[in-house]
């Protein structure tokens, strides 16, 4: 089973760009589908962007579609979220997941479809 740990969180101001990082211990990452999420205080965990096993599509939630991109290295492990153009409505808690037995080329959107999350990374932006 891979675990994983997500970096690169901070706080940042309206407009900033921030990128995080999820790494991925115990398992090769080529073998999952991998998304993001995030959790803001009192809301539930929401969908923000999804990549397929081999890193060849994405898929975005609409309140980041144009700013945020997803990417994965396999070789080093590790899924990327680059934030451009970050809101104070961005703040919240920034999870990484990963999909075991995955159809290769499909994305998953739904929390129940993961099965291995981080820990979380907090995200803060200042208007």
């Amino acid at each position: 089973q891979v675990q994983l740990v997500e970096s690169g969180g901070g706080l940042v101001q309206a407009g900033g760009s921030l990128r995080l990082s999820c790494a991925a211990s115990g398992r090769t990452l080529s073998t999952y589908a991998m998304g993001w999420f995030r959790q803001a205080p009192g809301k539930e965990r929401e969908f923000v962007g999804a990549i397929s096993r081999s890193g060849g599509s994405t898929y975005y939630a609409d309140s980041v579609k144009g700013r945020f991109t997803v990417s994965r290295d396999n070789a080093k492990n590790t899924l990327y979220v680059q934030m451009n153009s970050l809101k104070p409505e961005d703040t919240a808690v920034y999870y990484c997941a990963a999909r075991s037995l995955s159809f290769s080329g499909y994305l998953y959107q739904k929390t129940n479809e993961y099965n291995i999350w981080g820990q979380g990374t907090q995200v803060t932006v200042s208007s």
